[in-house]
Protein backbone atom coordinates (compact mmCIF):
# COMPACT_ATOMS: atom_id res chain seq x y z
CA UNK A 1 0.00 0.00 0.00
CA UNK A 2 1.22 3.33 -1.20
CA UNK A 3 0.96 6.33 0.66
CA UNK A 4 0.23 10.10 -0.01
CA UNK A 5 3.60 12.57 0.29
CA UNK A 6 1.88 14.37 3.07
CA UNK A 7 0.81 10.61 5.35
CA UNK A 8 4.34 10.09 4.71
CA UNK A 9 5.69 13.12 6.09
CA UNK A 10 3.44 12.65 9.44
CA UNK A 11 4.72 9.16 9.68
CA UNK A 12 8.36 10.21 9.94
CA UNK A 13 7.39 11.95 13.20
CA UNK A 14 7.29 8.02 14.47
CA UNK A 15 10.01 5.89 13.97
CA UNK A 16 10.81 2.36 15.20
CA UNK A 17 14.46 2.32 14.18
CA UNK A 18 16.38 0.13 16.09
CA UNK A 19 15.08 -1.83 19.81
CA UNK A 20 14.66 -0.02 22.85
CA UNK A 21 17.05 -0.14 26.09
CA UNK A 22 14.93 -3.25 28.26
CA UNK A 23 17.09 -2.64 30.62
CA UNK A 24 15.99 0.90 31.35
CA UNK A 25 12.63 0.13 30.54
CA UNK A 26 12.82 -2.85 33.34
CA UNK A 27 14.20 -0.48 35.99
CA UNK A 28 11.35 2.06 34.92
CA UNK A 29 8.66 -0.70 35.42
CA UNK A 30 10.35 -2.53 38.26
CA UNK A 31 10.19 1.22 40.16
CA UNK A 32 6.62 1.86 39.27
CA UNK A 33 5.64 -1.17 40.76
CA UNK A 34 7.23 -0.84 44.39
CA UNK A 35 6.15 3.07 43.76
CA UNK A 36 2.52 1.40 43.47
CA UNK A 37 2.27 -1.29 45.98
CA UNK A 38 4.63 1.20 48.63
CA UNK A 39 2.17 4.10 47.98
CA UNK A 40 -1.14 1.98 48.80
CA UNK A 41 0.16 0.55 51.83
CA UNK A 42 1.06 4.12 53.22
CA UNK A 43 -2.09 5.56 52.13
CA UNK A 44 -5.29 3.24 53.08
CA UNK A 45 -5.27 4.35 56.47
CA UNK A 46 -5.70 8.18 55.59
CA UNK A 47 -7.97 6.96 52.38
CA UNK A 48 -10.42 5.43 54.43
CA UNK A 49 -9.95 8.25 57.12
CA UNK A 50 -10.94 11.05 55.01
CA UNK A 51 -12.67 9.13 51.42
CA UNK A 52 -14.14 6.77 52.84
CA UNK A 53 -12.73 4.19 50.72
CA UNK A 54 -9.12 2.55 51.44
CA UNK A 55 -8.83 2.51 47.35
CA UNK A 56 -9.35 5.96 46.97
CA UNK A 57 -5.82 6.61 45.71
CA UNK A 58 -4.60 3.55 44.17
CA UNK A 59 -7.11 3.59 41.78
CA UNK A 60 -6.05 7.27 41.06
CA UNK A 61 -2.65 6.33 40.77
CA UNK A 62 -3.54 3.71 38.46
CA UNK A 63 -5.65 5.32 36.14
CA UNK A 64 -2.40 7.90 36.08
CA UNK A 65 -0.29 5.14 35.66
CA UNK A 66 -1.60 3.69 32.78
CA UNK A 67 -1.71 7.32 31.28
CA UNK A 68 1.46 7.69 31.59
CA UNK A 69 2.29 3.90 30.37
CA UNK A 70 0.90 4.74 27.10
CA UNK A 71 2.66 8.23 26.62
CA UNK A 72 5.61 6.69 27.51
CA UNK A 73 5.54 4.01 24.91
CA UNK A 74 4.18 6.17 22.36
CA UNK A 75 7.28 8.58 23.29
CA UNK A 76 9.45 5.68 22.64
CA UNK A 77 8.45 5.63 19.37
CA UNK A 78 8.26 9.06 18.74
CA UNK A 79 12.00 10.84 16.70
CA UNK A 80 13.21 12.64 19.62
CA UNK A 81 15.01 14.88 17.30
CA UNK A 82 11.37 16.85 16.36
CA UNK A 83 11.48 18.25 20.10
CA UNK A 84 14.28 20.63 19.02
CA UNK A 85 11.12 22.73 17.24
CA UNK A 86 9.47 22.28 20.07
CA UNK A 87 11.71 23.40 23.05
CA UNK A 88 10.30 27.43 22.65
CA UNK A 89 6.93 26.78 22.64
CA UNK A 90 6.89 24.14 25.50
CA UNK A 91 9.01 27.29 27.36
CA UNK A 92 6.35 29.53 26.81
CA UNK A 93 3.87 27.13 27.69
CA UNK A 94 5.27 26.21 30.93
CA UNK A 95 5.89 29.88 31.32
CA UNK A 96 2.10 30.51 30.74
CA UNK A 97 1.36 27.53 33.59
CA UNK A 98 3.47 29.34 35.76
CA UNK A 99 0.97 32.33 34.98
CA UNK A 100 -2.50 30.98 35.62
CA UNK A 101 -1.83 29.02 38.80
CA UNK A 102 -0.78 32.57 40.75
CA UNK A 103 -4.77 33.28 39.45
CA UNK A 104 -5.91 29.80 41.00
CA UNK A 105 -7.58 29.62 44.46
CA UNK A 106 -5.06 29.09 47.37
CA UNK A 107 -4.49 25.52 49.29
CA UNK A 108 -3.01 25.84 52.49
CA UNK A 109 -1.41 28.92 51.48
CA UNK A 110 0.10 28.78 48.63
CA UNK A 111 -0.79 27.93 44.54
CA UNK A 112 0.79 25.57 42.57
CA UNK A 113 -1.94 23.38 40.81
CA UNK A 114 -4.64 23.92 37.88
CA UNK A 115 -7.63 22.29 37.93
CA UNK A 116 -8.33 20.35 35.07
CA UNK A 117 -11.30 18.34 35.54
CA UNK A 118 -10.90 15.33 37.70
CA UNK A 119 -6.61 16.16 38.31
CA UNK A 120 -5.01 19.03 39.13
CA UNK A 121 -1.54 19.98 37.12
CA UNK A 122 1.51 21.28 39.03
CA UNK A 123 2.70 23.66 36.53
CA UNK A 124 6.54 23.24 38.18
CA UNK A 125 6.73 19.96 36.42
CA UNK A 126 6.06 21.18 33.04
CA UNK A 127 8.56 23.92 34.10
CA UNK A 128 10.91 20.87 34.46
CA UNK A 129 10.93 19.10 31.57
CA UNK A 130 10.78 23.06 29.50
CA UNK A 131 13.96 23.98 31.51
CA UNK A 132 15.80 20.20 30.32
CA UNK A 133 14.19 20.68 26.83
CA UNK A 134 15.52 24.22 26.41
CA UNK A 135 19.01 24.10 27.74
CA UNK A 136 19.39 20.94 25.60
CA UNK A 137 18.36 22.43 22.13
CA UNK A 138 20.24 25.70 23.78
CA UNK A 139 23.29 23.74 24.37
CA UNK A 140 23.58 21.30 21.42
CA UNK A 141 22.98 24.34 18.92
CA UNK A 142 25.52 26.03 20.47
CA UNK A 143 27.44 23.97 22.12
CA UNK A 144 31.15 25.29 20.92
CA UNK A 145 30.91 28.70 21.90
CA UNK A 146 28.74 27.69 25.64
CA UNK A 147 32.12 28.76 27.43
CA UNK A 148 30.92 32.07 26.67
CA UNK A 149 29.56 34.56 28.89
CA UNK A 150 27.06 35.48 25.65
CA UNK A 151 25.86 31.63 24.79
CA UNK A 152 26.84 29.80 28.23
CA UNK A 153 25.54 31.78 30.49
CA UNK A 154 23.48 34.89 29.78
CA UNK A 155 20.66 32.47 28.61
CA UNK A 156 20.37 29.94 31.44
CA UNK A 157 20.46 33.02 34.37
CA UNK A 158 17.29 34.73 32.16
CA UNK A 159 15.77 31.76 32.39
CA UNK A 160 16.26 30.86 36.05
CA UNK A 161 15.38 34.97 36.91
CA UNK A 162 12.14 34.55 35.38
CA UNK A 163 10.80 31.07 36.16
CA UNK A 164 12.42 31.57 39.93
CA UNK A 165 10.33 34.57 40.46
CA UNK A 166 6.88 33.08 39.33
CA UNK A 167 7.84 30.39 41.31
CA UNK A 168 8.19 32.86 44.34
CA UNK A 169 5.37 34.18 43.76
CA UNK A 170 3.26 30.79 44.37
CA UNK A 171 5.53 30.40 46.85
CA UNK A 172 7.23 26.88 45.52
CA UNK A 173 10.98 27.21 47.05
CA UNK A 174 11.42 23.55 46.63
CA UNK A 175 10.79 23.55 42.46
CA UNK A 176 13.24 27.10 42.68
CA UNK A 177 16.27 24.72 44.23
CA UNK A 178 15.22 22.11 41.35
CA UNK A 179 14.44 24.55 38.46
CA UNK A 180 18.28 25.84 39.72
CA UNK A 181 20.20 22.65 39.91
CA UNK A 182 18.73 21.36 36.75
CA UNK A 183 19.98 24.18 34.86
CA UNK A 184 23.16 24.27 35.98
CA UNK A 185 23.59 20.58 35.36
CA UNK A 186 22.73 21.06 31.85
CA UNK A 187 24.80 24.27 31.36
CA UNK A 188 27.94 22.50 32.91
CA UNK A 189 27.34 19.71 30.34
CA UNK A 190 27.20 21.81 27.88
CA UNK A 191 30.42 23.12 28.38
CA UNK A 192 29.93 26.38 30.68
CA UNK A 193 33.26 27.44 32.44
CA UNK A 194 33.58 26.59 36.53
CA UNK A 195 34.35 29.81 37.09
CA UNK A 196 30.74 31.54 36.14
CA UNK A 197 29.21 28.59 38.73
CA UNK A 198 31.28 30.29 41.39
CA UNK A 199 30.02 33.62 40.70
CA UNK A 200 26.54 32.67 40.43
CA UNK A 201 27.22 31.20 44.13
CA UNK A 202 28.04 33.97 45.20
CA UNK A 203 25.11 36.05 43.75
CA UNK A 204 22.54 33.34 44.49
CA UNK A 205 23.72 33.95 48.22
CA UNK A 206 23.55 37.82 48.14
CA UNK A 207 20.05 37.52 46.88
CA UNK A 208 18.64 35.19 49.32
CA UNK A 209 20.52 37.90 51.92
CA UNK A 210 18.42 40.75 50.57
CA UNK A 211 14.96 38.79 50.38
CA UNK A 212 15.77 37.86 54.10
CA UNK A 213 16.29 40.89 55.09
CA UNK A 214 13.20 42.59 53.01
CA UNK A 215 10.85 39.82 54.82
CA UNK A 216 10.32 38.36 51.30
CA UNK A 217 11.28 34.69 52.90
CA UNK A 218 8.09 34.64 54.96
CA UNK A 219 6.79 31.51 53.76
CA UNK A 220 10.29 29.67 53.72
CA UNK A 221 10.72 30.52 57.31
CA UNK A 222 7.81 29.08 58.61
CA UNK A 223 9.85 25.73 56.59
CA UNK A 224 12.83 26.30 58.59
CA UNK A 225 11.45 26.61 61.89
CA UNK A 226 12.76 23.43 63.82
CA UNK A 227 14.42 22.48 60.94
CA UNK A 228 17.18 20.32 62.55
CA UNK A 229 15.38 20.03 65.63
CA UNK A 230 12.37 17.64 64.93
CA UNK A 231 13.85 15.78 68.35
CA UNK A 232 14.88 18.18 69.93
CA UNK A 233 11.41 20.30 70.01
CA UNK A 234 11.20 22.79 73.37
CA UNK A 235 7.93 24.44 73.25
CA UNK A 236 4.27 23.90 72.09
CA UNK A 237 5.23 25.85 68.38
CA UNK A 238 8.19 23.89 68.09
CA UNK A 239 6.13 21.12 68.26
CA UNK A 240 3.97 21.61 65.96
CA UNK A 241 6.52 22.73 63.03
CA UNK A 242 8.24 19.51 63.81
CA UNK A 243 5.26 16.99 63.67
CA UNK A 244 5.66 15.72 60.36
CA UNK A 245 9.52 15.64 60.22
CA UNK A 246 9.22 13.92 63.92
CA UNK A 247 7.17 11.05 63.00
CA UNK A 248 9.07 10.49 59.88
CA UNK A 249 11.94 9.98 61.93
CA UNK A 250 9.84 7.73 64.01
CA UNK A 251 8.92 5.66 61.06
CA UNK A 252 12.30 5.23 59.90
CA UNK A 253 14.01 4.55 63.33
CA UNK A 254 11.07 1.71 63.92
CA UNK A 255 11.87 -0.35 60.76
CA UNK A 256 15.37 -1.09 62.01
CA UNK A 257 17.40 -3.38 59.52
CA UNK A 258 14.66 -5.93 58.21
CA UNK A 259 11.81 -4.14 59.14
CA UNK A 260 8.16 -4.16 60.66
CA UNK A 261 6.76 -6.18 57.63
CA UNK A 262 4.96 -4.88 54.68
CA UNK A 263 1.75 -3.38 55.74
CA UNK A 264 2.76 -2.90 58.96
CA UNK A 265 3.73 0.42 59.55
CA UNK A 266 2.97 1.92 62.37
CA UNK A 267 3.53 6.02 61.58
CA UNK A 268 0.79 5.99 58.35
CA UNK A 269 -1.76 5.51 60.88
CA UNK A 270 -2.55 9.30 60.30
CA UNK A 271 0.82 10.21 62.42
CA UNK A 272 2.61 11.76 59.56
CA UNK A 273 0.24 14.04 57.48
CA UNK A 274 -0.01 13.40 54.17
CA UNK A 275 1.94 10.18 54.12
CA UNK A 276 0.92 9.34 50.60
CA UNK A 277 3.08 12.13 49.06
CA UNK A 278 6.24 13.50 50.22
CA UNK A 279 6.98 11.05 52.80
CA UNK A 280 6.11 7.80 51.86
CA UNK A 281 9.74 6.35 51.57
CA UNK A 282 9.40 7.10 55.68
CA UNK A 283 7.03 4.09 55.59
CA UNK A 284 9.02 2.59 53.13
CA UNK A 285 11.99 2.39 55.56
CA UNK A 286 9.30 1.29 58.68
CA UNK A 287 8.12 -1.77 56.89
CA UNK A 288 10.72 -2.57 54.63
CA UNK A 289 14.02 -1.53 56.95
CA UNK A 290 17.16 -0.74 56.03
CA UNK A 291 17.85 -3.41 53.82
CA UNK A 292 14.43 -2.78 51.81
CA UNK A 293 15.22 0.93 51.58
CA UNK A 294 18.75 0.16 50.64
CA UNK A 295 17.22 -2.20 47.53
CA UNK A 296 14.87 0.85 46.29
CA UNK A 297 17.56 3.48 46.59
CA UNK A 298 20.24 1.09 44.47
CA UNK A 299 17.41 0.86 41.47
CA UNK A 300 17.53 4.18 41.45
CA UNK A 301 20.78 4.54 41.40
CA UNK A 302 21.05 2.36 38.90
CA UNK A 303 17.96 3.64 36.45
CA UNK A 304 19.71 7.22 36.59
CA UNK A 305 23.56 5.41 35.63
CA UNK A 306 21.79 3.45 32.74
CA UNK A 307 19.64 6.47 31.41
CA UNK A 308 23.05 8.96 31.29
CA UNK A 309 24.80 5.59 29.73
CA UNK A 310 22.28 5.89 27.17
CA UNK A 311 22.50 9.31 26.52
CA UNK A 312 26.22 9.40 26.57
CA UNK A 313 26.06 6.82 23.77
CA UNK A 314 23.67 8.91 21.60
CA UNK A 315 24.18 9.48 18.28
CA UNK A 316 23.73 13.61 18.46
CA UNK A 317 24.23 16.21 21.13
CA UNK A 318 21.11 17.32 21.62
CA UNK A 319 19.86 13.22 22.29
CA UNK A 320 23.13 13.03 25.31
CA UNK A 321 22.10 16.44 26.74
CA UNK A 322 18.20 15.42 27.06
CA UNK A 323 19.16 12.35 27.97
CA UNK A 324 20.57 13.19 30.71
CA UNK A 325 19.18 16.14 32.21
CA UNK A 326 15.64 13.72 32.04
CA UNK A 327 17.60 10.87 33.97
CA UNK A 328 19.32 13.65 36.14
CA UNK A 329 15.99 15.21 37.92
CA UNK A 330 15.01 11.87 38.82
CA UNK A 331 18.50 11.24 41.19
CA UNK A 332 18.45 15.30 42.02
CA UNK A 333 14.67 14.40 43.27
CA UNK A 334 15.58 11.35 45.33
CA UNK A 335 18.15 12.43 47.20
CA UNK A 336 16.73 15.98 48.09
CA UNK A 337 13.61 13.47 48.98
CA UNK A 338 15.36 11.61 51.43
CA UNK A 339 17.31 14.28 53.02
CA UNK A 340 13.79 16.02 53.89
CA UNK A 341 12.54 13.17 55.78
CA UNK A 342 15.35 12.52 57.54
CA UNK A 343 15.73 16.20 58.26
CA UNK A 344 18.77 16.97 56.70
CA UNK A 345 16.98 19.69 54.51
CA UNK A 346 13.54 21.27 55.75
CA UNK A 347 10.39 20.19 54.79
CA UNK A 348 9.76 21.53 51.62
CA UNK A 349 7.59 19.02 49.52
CA UNK A 350 9.93 16.86 47.57
CA UNK A 351 7.72 14.17 45.70
CA UNK A 352 9.73 10.80 45.39
CA UNK A 353 9.71 9.98 41.90
CA UNK A 354 7.81 6.75 40.85
CA UNK A 355 6.45 6.72 44.66
CA UNK A 356 4.59 9.70 45.63
CA UNK A 357 0.79 10.17 44.66
CA UNK A 358 0.10 12.58 42.21
CA UNK A 359 -1.26 12.18 38.82
CA UNK A 360 0.70 15.18 36.53
CA UNK A 361 3.66 14.29 38.14
CA UNK A 362 3.75 10.39 37.57
CA UNK A 363 2.69 11.12 34.18
CA UNK A 364 5.15 13.55 33.43
CA UNK A 365 7.87 11.28 34.95
CA UNK A 366 6.53 8.44 32.92
CA UNK A 367 6.39 10.69 29.72
CA UNK A 368 10.54 11.74 30.04
CA UNK A 369 11.24 8.07 30.69
CA UNK A 370 9.67 7.55 27.16
CA UNK A 371 12.04 10.27 25.75
CA UNK A 372 14.98 8.21 26.90
CA UNK A 373 13.60 5.50 25.35
CA UNK A 374 13.74 6.86 22.60
CA UNK A 375 17.35 8.53 22.64
CA UNK A 376 18.29 4.76 23.41
CA UNK A 377 16.92 3.22 20.18
CA UNK A 378 19.50 4.94 18.22
CA UNK A 379 22.03 5.02 20.52
CA UNK A 380 25.58 3.46 19.78
CA UNK A 381 25.31 0.51 22.55
CA UNK A 382 24.67 -2.93 23.23
CA UNK A 383 20.78 -3.67 23.65
CA UNK A 384 19.97 -5.72 26.77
Amino acid sequence: MRFPTRVKKRLKLFSVRLGLDMTFLFLVLILLIIGMIMMFSASYPSALQYTGNSYTYLIRQGIFAVIGLVAMILLSYFDYHHFHKFAFPILVLAGIALGVVLIMPSSTGVRRWIGAGPISIQASEIAKFAVILFMAHWGSKYFKKMDTFRYGVLPGVILLVVISFLLLLEPHYSGIVIIALLIALMMYISGVKLRYFIIAGAAIVVVILGLYVSGKLGYAMTRLAGWGQALEYTDEQMWQDTYQTRNSLYAIGSGGFWGQGLGQSRQKFLYIPEVQNDFVFAVVCEELGFIGAAIILCVFALLVWRGIYVSVNAKDKFGSLLGIGLSAQIGIQVVLNIMVITDWLPNTGISLPFFSYGGSSLIMLLAQMGIVLSISRTANLEKA
